[in-house]
């Protein structure tokens, strides 16, 4: 999920001048119309093996439809500014969700780089402690599906990782349609801080 655009930039490597070996990625590289899968390597790495057989690919390595919808992808997210505009909605994230932050006293921590970012739920900011234990299931992750549920009931579909938020929206979310999922979830977030005993 670091890769194609996500983070702001084509790769999350690239916000700290890092220089891979290797990069393995997959769905995002054709937006996931179809599977494909790819590793891009230094040209040091491919020296090293390209004369040795390397039994990485099997029934759909190079799947000519996979391959063309990557081209097209690629194509299109330079196109339509699609990097771009992940790294501009990311700036407005990275304004707004710290604000989240002070209004809610159950999001313990705030995290994130373009439109990928996490909003840890706790229960006590000072101790840590969870809103909802790792793994958590029935009665325990109560306060988290209770959420979720109300966010759905408004529209705003969240994707929960027990006491985490992700909040990843489409790359080509508005800036209209971000501040409306962020007023939405500002509403819903006062379920967690229910539960907040600190």
């Amino acid at each position: 999920m670091a890769g194609w655009g996500r983070t702001g930039r084509w790769f999350a490597c690239e916000h700290w001048d890092v220089v891979p070996d290797m990069i393995t990625t997959a769905k995002g590289i054709n937006s996931g119309y179809v599977p494909l899968g790819a590793l891009t390597v230094r040209r040091h790495v491919y020296e090293a093996i390209k004369d040795r057989f390397f039994a990485g690919g099997l029934t759909y390595s190079g799947h000519p439809l996979a391959c063309a919808a990557a081209v097209a992808s690629i194509k299109a997210f330079k196109e339509e500014g699609i990097v771009e505009n992940s790294a501009a909605m990311g700036e407005v994230l990275a304004e707004e969700l710290p604000k989240l932050a002070e209004r809610h006293p159950s999001i313990g921590d705030v995290r994130g780089l373009g439109l990928f970012w996490g909003l840890e739920l706790v229960r006590d900011r000072e101790t840590r402690e969870p809103l909802v234990p790792f793994n958590a299931g029935g009665e325990a992750a109560a306060p988290v599906a209770r959420l979720a549920k109300a966010a759905m009931e408004r529209g705003l579909y969240l994707f929960v990782h027990w006491n985490v938020i992700m909040v990843a929206p489409p790359l080509t979310i508005t800036r209209e349609e971000l501040d409306e999922g962020l007023t939405l979830l500002d509403d819903v977030l006062s379920i967690a801080d229910e539960y907040y005993s600190a």
